[in-house]
C-alpha cells in the first residue's frame, strides 16, 4: 500500500492543465450500454474508478479499448450481460449507475448493493423510486438489487424527495427509451447532469431542461452511438486553486470551464485571493492573508460537498474564525482530526465546524479517510512546516490524476513511497 510523502512550505507557481472529470465520465460509460454500438471518449482521466467502470461493462460483455491517452473506445455490441456483480460493485457507488441502461435496453438489471467512500449513508432508494414510477418491478435480495420492466417502460411524472445527481441520472437513462414523456421534478442541476444529457441527446435522445431545475426526457424507439469528449473536473480544478492559496502562490488553470467553478471562486474571493478569469482558464493569486468565511454545502449552483475539506484545510490558516456546515453528508469531517494532529484548532457540533485560524501547521503522519479528506490532506501538508506522509492513498486515486506529477510541476516536493 503507497503513501505520499511532503515536504511542505513552498509557494506553488505555475500552470497546470486540468483532467477530464470522473464524476462526468463514470456516468457516460454508462450510458453505452443503452443501445449497442461503438462509442468513442476522449478526455477521460487516468483514474481508478475508471478502471473499475471500463471492468465492469467488460464483465457485461463489452469490449473496452484504451488504444492512447485519454482515449476509451467501447463496443457494446455483443454487451449482454444483465448481472453487475459485488466484487465489482463493492468498490465504487457509481457502479449503480447500470442500472438504468441496462433496464432500457433489456427490460431488466441486478446490481449489488454499492459501495464506494465511508462519508455517509447514500442510499439507491431515490433511483428505485424513480425506476418503479416508470413501470419496473424492484426486488431486494440477499445484498442485489434485481429490477423487471418486461412490459416496458412508461414516461411519467417524477418528484425527487432530495437533489440526487446519480439517482437522476439513472432515472434519465432508463426514461430514454420509455413510451411517452418523463418529468423529473427537483431535478439536480450540476453540469456532470448536462453532460450526460449532451451526451444522450447525441444518441439520438430527447431531453430538455439539464441544468434546471425540471428535466423533460421524450421516449424514443432507438438510439445509436456516439462520441464524446468528457467536461473538465470542476472539483480537481478547486483543489487546485486552494494549493494556490494555501501555500501563498499563484497559479494558472487551463482547460477547464470557468463557469462550473463560479461557487468555487466566490468563496476564495472571500478568502481574499485574487482570481482572473478567461475563456477556458483561471488564474489565482494567494492573499498576504487568508480571511475568514462562512462555508454552507449545499446541491449546485450551491457549494460543493466535495470542496468542503479542502476549503477547511485553507481556512485553518486564516485570520479568525470561519464557520462551516455540511448539509450533503453526515460524516464528511472525518478529515478534522488527522488536521489537527498538524495544529488546527477546529471544534464540531453536529454538522457544523468552527475553525479559528492558527499561525501555521506542522508536518505529521497522516491517515486518509475518503476521497476528499486526501485532497485536504495533501493541501495541508503542502503549507505544513516540515514533512507529511499521507497513507491509504488509494482514495486519493480515485479522483486525482497524476497528482503528484502536477504538484511537482507547480514546484513541490511531494513523492510516493510503499508503506
Amino acid at each position: 500500500m503507497d503513501k505520499i510523502v511532503i515536504e511542505g512550505g513552498i509557494p506553488l507557481h505555475g500552470t497546470v492543465r486540468i483532467s477530464g472529470a470522473k464524476n462526468a465520465a463514470l456516468p457516460i460509460f454508462a450510458a453505452t450500454l443503452i443501445t449497442g454500438g461503438v462509442y468513442r471518449i476522449t478526455n477521460v482521466p487516468a483514474l481508478r474508478d475508471v478502471a473499475t467502470i471500463a471492468s465492469l461493462l467488460t464483465e457485461l460483455g463489452a469490449k473496452v479499448e484504451n488504444p492512447s491517452s485519454g482515449v476509451y473506445t467501447v463496443d457494446t455490441r455483443e454487451a449482454m450481460g444483465r448481472e453487475a456483480t459485488y466484487e465489482l460493485v463493492k468498490t465504487m457507488r457509481a457502479s449503480c449507475l447500470v442500472l438504468g441502461p441496462l433496464l432500457a435496453r433489456f427490460g431488466s438489471a441486478k446490481v449489488s448493493l454499492p459501495g464506494g467512500c465511508a462519508i455517509g449513508e447514500r442510499p439507491i432508494d431515490l433511483h428505485l423510486k424513480g425506476l418503479a414510477a416508470l413501470g419496473a418491478r424492484i426486488n431486494l435480495d440477499h445484498g442485489y438489487v434485481a429490477v423487471d420492466a418486461s412490459g416496458g417502460l412508461k414516461g411519467t411524472r417524477i418528484t425527487m424527495d432530495l437533489v440526487t445527481v446519480t439517482g437522476v441520472m439513472n432515472i434519465m437513462m432508463a426514461a430514454t427509451r420509455a413510451k411517452g414523456t418523463t418529468v423529473i421534478e427537483n431535478a439536480a442541476r450540476e453540469p456532470e447532469v448536462v453532460a450526460l444529457a449532451d451526451f444522450l441527446n447525441s444518441m439520438g435522445a430527447r431531453i430538455t431542461g439539464a441544468g434546471t431545475a425540471e428535466i423533460k426526457v421524450e421516449g424514443v424507439e432507438e438510439l445509436h452511438s456516439a462520441d464524446v469528449e468528457v467536461i473538465p473536473d470542476r472539483i480537481e480544478a478547486g483543489t487546485y486553486l486552494v494549493a494556490g492559496a494555501i501555500t501563498g502562490g499563484a497559479v494558472d488553470l487551463e482547460g477547464i470551464v470557468p463557469a462550473h467553478l463560479a461557487n468555487i471562486v466566490d468563496k476564495l474571493r472571500e478568502c481574499g485571493c485574487d482570481i482572473k478569469e478567461n475563456v477556458s482558464g483561471v488564474s489565482l493569486k494567494a492573499p498576504e492573508e487568508i480571511q475568514p468565511t462562512r462555508v454552507t454545502t449545499s446541491p449546485y449552483p450551491g457549494f460543493p460537498t466535495d470542496m468542503q475539506a479542502q476549503i477547511m484545510a485553507l481556512l485553518t490558516l486564516a485570520q479568525g474564525a470561519s464557520v462551516i456546515v455540511e448539509t450533503i453528508f453526515e460524516n464528511r469531517f472525518m478529515h478534522v482530526a488527522e488536521l489537527r494532529r498538524m495544529g488546527a484548532d477546529i471544534t464540531v457540533v453536529g454538522n457544523t465546524s468552527t475553525v479559528k485560524g492558527v499561525k501555521g501547521l506542522s508536518g505529521a503522519p497522516l491517515m486518509a479517510t475518503d476521497l476528499r479528506a486526501s485532497a485536504s490532506l495533501v493541501l495541508a501538508g503542502l503549507a505544513a512546516s516540515g514533512t507529511s506522509t499521507i497513507a491509504r492513498v488509494y482514495h486519493l486515486d480515485r479522483g486525482y490524476e497524476k497528482i503528484e506529477e502536477k504538484l511537482k510541476g507547480l514546484g513541490a516536493v511531494i513523492y510516493r513511497e510503499k508503506a
